[in-house]
């Protein structure tokens, strides 16, 4: 169908429902359309969909003229990996909390995690929400993206059923094609020796896994895991669980455990919030010196935090019920690992070292005690069993596989046996390709001839928060960085907050985007790892939230909360009336007191960002003060208020509190050297260049001191209290 708008014609995508499926007809975007900017999106996941999302609504809240964006999609479906690459009964290891978008909660009857399949269905209705359809072109394939000298972009896209190849100019780039699209498939020597292979993106029911066969699964991340636990409950012979360098595995819900079980305590049966709701923000990302948070100390006490509560649950403290696997010595830190939140193979991988075989070692006294004193419940497995293995060095002629010596106890327990295979599973992950920039990057010239600037497809290159590169801001690479503990789908929407605003109203960003704001939410990656780009959730969600002057401090949201929609509010109404005629407005009066406490207590969902700031939404502070409150409620007074968020507040507290001081003396000091010398210069005569009335009471100079970095993280906060 064809729509004109201001004076152009514009051919739209006409959509039809084929078994459930929006099928592209026919796309055609206007290439004389009068817009301020026309961006392109590449991939239809959660990223994509966010991203087309906040372009097509900037307006409304930077104060620009309307975007064109329109997103490509090779898939007939929207979802990226969650609609291609899942697998029977797959479920999501991040919490409904923490992954849906800020401004499209879940459904009231959506548990604390979704299976793919209803993830996806929130993603359709997140389209429908935002009549997001009409720019959204299914089995449309990017070919390749072209870089103009006038600092364009030329978009080569196929659209499938047809088969027409077409080109579209535009300003901007978000590339969202994600981490989980081409598998990465490792050489092992004999492989072809097994009669079926797969990688895990091949996947999708437990039949496949056939009967009384034997199974072996190349990989112990969250995919291995998950395949893992379902061929061992399936009609399977033996399961074989392959690892490199270890694994750690998390909970996704938090422990639940037994206090006195020696006198009979039974657990409560509950369920306990999710894992990646529980970290307390405040004295942890929310007013924390930068000395402090650039310091390993937060990452040490994290550290001996989780291994000691591990212990305390379950008896060991390298994973949940993990007596095998733990990570090598140089990465077993919290800092340098991604939790394994599949952890429901984790009682079929300790099985055989259970018992199977005797301990090494006997429990010690303190074991006993802590035994006695705090249990687990732990999942029965009837007797089933995976056998966990080093990975494979080779495979015979007739199929047996010989593993490497890790010198582990898995090493030593199965170099005994003969393990013969009929399926193999590679769940090893996926290689981070951008196709579309292979021509554009080979060339690196554009069709006159003359150099262009390349793509900047490697991760070191994105030195923007790992978003985009600094001397080219029209590319932004969205949900590109993957947590240790949390979603890629909220980290990616506060990424398209901030670049799009770095896009088109650059002035919304109050400071300089300072490279040395970053080390800090990385992951401390050893040299050897595939995967280098991992951040701290937590730490990369607040520093975006800075950068956008998104994040609330303490006197803003105490205002907001206790007198804005408390106090002040009752009093406006004249004090002692009570009748209320609005129910909405009674109850935001009733839970004003309630959002200091989410604000403090909670974990950073990206709705606490979008109570101020360029993308301010009226409906952020409901959501504080209903669906988070609930999850703050949930909580046991013990095992989470206090251990959880109440010991790391009394901890870096006053910590922070201290540095804070000794920052504010030595700053004090630096500023007193200064004037001095200034002043002894100048008896001199010799004279100093620089700027006006600069001097004890002048931040600038202070900032430049040997402690002087303070400062500059200071001053947004002195203007805030």
């Amino acid at each position: 169908m064809q729509v004109t708008e201001r004076g152009a014609t514009r051919h739209w995508m006409c959509v039809c429902l084929c078994w459930g499926r929006r099928v592209l007809i026919e796309f055609k975007p206007a290439a004389t359309l009068d817009v301020f900017m026309r961006v392109a999106v590449i991939g239809g996941g959660p990223s994509g969909l966010v991203t087309l999302k906040y372009l097509l609504t900037a307006h409304q809240f930077l104060g620009v003229e309307p975007i064109e964006a329109h997103l490509f999609e090779s898939d007939d479906a929207v979802g990226g990996t969650f609609y291609a690459r899942t697998y029977e009964d797959a479920e999501l290891v991040s919490s409904t909390q923490l992954t849906t978008f800020s401004d499209f909660r879940a459904s009231k009857t959506d548990g604390d995690f979704m299976s793919a399949k209803r993830y996806v269905q929130y993603l359709n209705d997140y389209c429908t929400h935002f009549n997001l359809w009409p720019n959204i072109h299914l089995n449309t394939r990017v070919d390749s993206v072209t870089r103009m000298l006038k600092g364009k972009h030329v978009v080569t896209y196929t659209a499938k059923i047809t088969g027409e190849t077409s080109e579209w100019e535009c300003d901007a780039i978000a590339v969202c094609s994600g981490l989980h699209v081409t598998p990465h498939i490792p050489d092992i020597p004999g492989i072809e020796h097994v009669p079926v292979k797969m990688h895990s993106s091949q996947f999708k029911e437990k039949k496949q896994f056939g009967v009384d066969k034997t199974v072996m699964i190349l990989g112990s991340g969250e995919t291995g895991s998950d395949l893992s636990w379902m061929a061992v409950i399936s009609q399977t012979k033996r399961v074989v669980m392959c690892h490199r360098s270890g694994f750690h595995f998390a909970p996704k819900r938090n422990l639940s455990p037994i206090l006195f079980p020696i006198l009979g305590c039974k657990s409560s049966g509950e369920l306990t919030v999710p894992l990646d709701n529980a970290r307390a923000s405040l004295f942890d990302t929310a007013y924390v010196h930068p000395l402090l948070r650039n310091h390993t100390a937060l990452w040490t006490f994290y550290n001996i935090y989780v291994r000691t509560f591990l212990w305390l649950n379950t008896g060991t403290p390298e994973g949940l019920d993990q007596v095998v696997g733990e990570p090598d010595p140089q990465k077993n830190h919290v800092s340098r690992i991604f939790f394994n939140k599949s952890s429901n193979a984790a009682p079929y991988i300790s099985y055989p070292y259970k018992h199977l075989q005797p301990s090494p070692t006997p429990p010690t006294l303190l074991s006993r005690i802590r035994s006695a004193l705090i249990g687990s419940t732990l999942k029965d497995t009837g007797g089933r069993y995976i056998d966990l293995a080093p990975w494979p060095q080779s495979i015979s002629s007739q199929g047996i596989v010989t593993f490497q010596n890790n010198h582990r106890p898995e090493w030593e327990r199965m170099r005994q046996q003969t393990i013969k295979p009929d399926l193999v599973i590679f769940c090893t992950g996926y290689n981070q390709e951008y196709p579309f920039f292979t021509a554009h990057n080979a060339s690196l010239c554009s069709k006159s001839g003359k150099a262009a600037r390349r793509y900047a497809v490697e991760h070191t290159e994105r030195d923007v928060r790992g978003i985009w590169n600094r001397d080219d801001p029209s590319v932004g690479f969205i949900g590109f960085l993957r947590p240790s503990l949390g979603a890629i789908p909220p980290l990616a929407e506060m990424q398209a907050q901030l670049w799009i605003v770095q896009l088109v109203a650059p002035h919304w960003i109050p400071r300089p985007l300072d490279p040395k704001d970053e080390d800090h939410y990385r992951l401390r990656h050893p040299a050897e790892s595939r995967v280098k780009y991992g951040v701290d959730h937590e730490s990369y969600v607040y520093q975006l939230g800075l950068d956008m002057d998104s994040a609330m401090g303490v006197m803003e949201v105490l205002r907001r909360g206790l007198w804005e929609r408390g106090v002040g509010a009752l009093w406006e109404r004249g004090g002692g009336d009570v009748t209320w005629k609005k129910t909405k407005e009674k109850r935001r009066i009733q839970n004003g007191w309630k959002l200091p406490l989410v604000w403090g207590l909670g974990a950073n969902y990206n709705v606490k960002f979008r109570m101020k700031g360029p993308w301010r939404w009226e409906g952020a502070e409901e959501v504080m003060e209903t669906e988070l409150w609930r999850m703050i409620k949930r909580r046991r007074w013990f095992w989470e208020h206090f251990c959880l968020s109440l010991l790391p507040m009394m901890i870096f507290g006053p910590v922070s509190l201290l540095v804070w001081v000794y920052a504010s003396v030595v700053g004090v000091l630096v500023g007193v050297d200064d004037l001095r010398k200034r002043q002894q210069e100048k008896k001199k005569g010799l004279g100093v260049k620089g700027e006006r009335g600069m001097g004890l009471g002048s931040k600038k100079e202070m900032v430049n001191g040997v402690e002087g970095r303070w400062m500059r993280e200071k001053m947004p906060l002195e203007a805030e209290l």
